[in-house]
């Protein structure tokens, strides 16, 4: 093995420790993109307590940055970047199509784009979205500025060349989903799992307390612990009607979110079919504490480790397919 393999296999290793937060599949990717000092910075963040996704966004902005520059310039990214490096990397990424068909040398240069597209990090034709270049500058900053850096990420030519370059990519605006997951849509999905396996009865359980509570996110779901469920009265499934059969009710502590923080202490109500799912769920993987939503080997057995965020999103996917 040589010394660049070792490094490799180390950083790999390290990180493992951050498995409930980055991607598993691209963790060798990772691993191979980063530097040491990345992974030290990203341990750091994490223990820190910043949250899952925004952990995960600058893992991956972080990956794409450090593959881009060797490409571009042929070193590691520099900390903190000079207003050059920055400069480069908008005109890299934001350019204009008509001027890139009359000169090839406009936008980002062949080689490079050869070589990001082999490493899978480039897949779209054309110029990035704007959103998605402000976004990588804004982690670029947001690294910087936790390495105890400042960089010239508010120069005024970065600002301009931003304007400028955005005005010249023309690019326009698409819809970022191009069908909803509706009533029709889950009952379809509810149906795919309608089977006695334990992992049709999770898979109920998931898709009912993630759309009944309001519509969670993905971090939101694989982060619910048996500890933040509370039974509550039951209600009536008409509450003008004295004689109208009860209904079950259970409260969610939603904790830490996106919008609110863990010192919120907000809630939301699950009732009626979803509370029996989940409890059903609960019942038959025999969950005292612990996450609520692990994942099922092969054999049908029960981990002790919550599903992440990205197979809440494969588990989604699954049975979008099965449901046709």
């Amino acid at each position: 093995m040589t010394i660049g393999e070792d490094s490799i296999l180390r950083r790999a290793e390290e990180l493992d420790a951050l498995d409930a937060i980055l991607p598993f599949d691209r963790r060798d990717q990772l691993a191979a993109l980063l530097t040491d000092d990345d992974v030290a910075t990203l341990k750091h963040l994490a223990q820190e307590g910043m949250g899952e996704n925004t952990l995960r966004a600058l893992a991956s902005d972080l990956g794409y940055l450090e593959a881009w520059c060797r490409l571009a310039t042929g070193d590691p990214l520099p900390w903190p970047a000079p207003e050059a490096l920055l400069l480069k990397f908008v005109a890299h990424h934001l350019w204009d199509p008509v001027k890139r068909a009359e000169d090839a040398a406009h936008g980002m240069p062949a080689d490079v784009e050869a070589g990001l597209r082999a490493e899978r990090l480039l897949r779209s034709p054309g110029p990035h979205a704007p959103g998605t270049v402000q976004r990588r500058l804004t982690s670029w900053s947001i690294l910087t500025r936790w390495r105890g850096l400042t960089g010239a990420f508010g120069a005024p030519s970065l600002k301009s060349a931003l304007r400028l370059a955005v005005r010249a990519s023309n690019r326009p605006r698409q819809r970022k989903s191009k069908k909803a997951v509706t009533l029709d849509i889950l009952t379809k999905l509810l149906e795919a799992c309608a089977g006695d396996r334990l992992v049709d009865a999770r898979d109920r359980a998931l898709l009912l307390a993630a759309f009944a509570s309001g519509g969670r996110r993905r971090s939101e779901v694989a982060a619910l612990r048996v500890e933040d469920l509370a039974d509550e009265e039951p209600v009536r499934a008409n509450p003008a009607d004295e004689n109208s059969p009860p209904l079950p009710c259970l409260s969610i502590r939603l904790g830490r979110t996106k919008t609110a923080t863990a010192d919120d202490d907000e809630h939301v109500l699950l009732v009626g079919r979803p509370v029996t799912a989940l409890k059903s769920w609960l019942a038959e993987a025999q969950i005292k504490d612990g996450p609520v939503f692990r994942r099922i080997d092969q054999w049908g057995n029960v981990d002790r480790r919550a599903l992440t965020p990205q197979s809440i999103n494969l588990i989604l996917k699954a049975r979008c397919e099965q449901a046709g």
